[in-house]
């Protein structure tokens, strides 16, 4: 069965009030939505520009409180979206507050508007020493109806023991949604995305924050372009690029998926990185 993934370098702005916010989120889950995408996946944090219509925007702390009381209305907004468009929707993620702790949580949202979620596990120093946000629950595998896929935010595609975990427990697709704010910030990204793709011979799609909104202290400089990698390998690109955008552009990438394609290289490849993890050494025990 093949998926019809969008992933989207999501074009940073300022909008004026929620509605406006509303109004450009609803036009680009239209347009993943027009090119035929079934499941569609939007950047970590997109959600922080909407702090622009509050008071105390060019502000971290205040641009965090103000969005992580916005939760309840923006996840209903997800959700609306997703139904309205009978698509699987990551909108990205966003600052949770409850009990006391902060977490950067991602929503999967179904096409009859259920929400699962997939917390963050490593915290870049500014999210720890600006904001306190803390690690939530660990790297967990959602069903689809295209099989097992995982969601590795961020700074977490940099360790390979997270997205590990998730391909082990039967994902074939891990989508990455990040946020960086510089060239080198983003090849971090972009190189462990890939880097997971070939070790665990799955498919890794990433949707990164574009442009540059000076009024917002939190999405103020965004730096990357959405793309899809894959093994390389047999029947896949020599360079293990499925599809990728232009570097700070945004718009959606679109991409045909198969787990078969994942099974085949896995048993048939040149190589067979997946099966061949399992016989390493234990280095927690190195000396």
């Amino acid at each position: 069965m093949i998926l019809r993934l969008a992933t989207l370098a999501y074009p940073v702005t300022a909008p004026a009030t929620m509605a406006d916010y509303a109004e450009k989120f609803a036009a680009l889950v239209a347009e993943g939505a027009a090119g035929g995408a079934q499941m569609l996946v939007m950047p970590e944090y997109a959600c922080m520009e909407a702090a622009a219509a509050f008071p105390g925007a060019g502000d971290v702390a205040r641009e965090l409180a103000a969005v992580c009381a916005l939760r309840p209305q923006l996840l209903d907004l997800f959700a609306a979206e997703a139904r309205r468009h009978g698509v699987w929707l990551v909108p990205g993620s966003l600052p949770w507050a409850e009990d006391g702790r902060v977490r950067n949580r991602a929503p999967l949202i179904a096409p009859d508007g259920t929400i699962a979620y997939q917390d963050k596990s490593v915290m870049t120093r500014f999210e720890s020493e600006r904001w306190g946000v803390q690690s939530g629950h660990k790297p967990a595998t959602f069903d689809t109806p295209w099989g097992k896929i995982g969601i590795a935010i961020c700074y977490d595609s940099e360790f390979a023991p997270l997205v590990r975990a998730q391909t082990q427990d039967g994902a074939w697709l891990i989508l990455v949604p990040s946020c960086t704010d510089s060239v080198a910030g983003f090849n971090r990204v972009r190189l462990s995305a890939r880097a997971r793709a070939l070790e665990n011979q799955c498919f890794v799609a990433v949707a990164p924050t574009v442009g540059a909104a000076p009024t917002l202290a939190t999405l103020d400089e965004n730096i990357g372009y959405a793309a899809v990698f894959g093994p390389v390998d047999r029947g896949f690109p020599e360079d293990g690029v499925i599809a990728r955008g232009a570097p700070n552009t945004p718009g959606w990438v679109f991409a045909d998926l198969e787990q078969h394609r994942i099974e085949t290289v896995r048993v048939h490849g040149a190589v067979r990185n997946f099966r061949d993890w399992a016989g390493l050494p234990d280095n927690s025990q190195a000396r």
